[in-house]
């Protein structure tokens, strides 16, 4: 008899789990929700981390001048020595 009652048990599991664990879940979120109360408005003007970032960088290139770069033909250690030092003609 036991057999037969377990088997009935875990045949039926998904039906009664899942409204329990829906009402769980319901009443968790709304009693998280009372006991922290409204969220504040700073938190929801708050900038994410790349807009952050964005607007660092923006504030960085603002004051300098974009068109004097340094050309490759100056620039020759544009890899690292270890690797292409070896077949890299001696500068003169």
């Amino acid at each position: 008899m036991w057999s037969v009652l377990w088997a009935a048990v875990r045949s039926k599991a998904p039906y009664v789990t899942f409204p329990v664990a829906f009402v769980v879940g319901l009443v968790g979120y709304h009693l998280e929700w009372f006991l922290r109360g409204d969220p504040s408005p700073a938190a929801e003007e708050e900038k994410s981390i790349s807009e952050q970032r964005e607007e660092r960088k923006l504030e960085e290139i603002a004051d300098k001048d974009l068109t004097k770069v340094v050309s490759l033909k100056d620039k020759l250690e544009f890899a690292p020595r270890a690797v292409l030092n070896r077949n890299r003609p001696e500068k003169s």
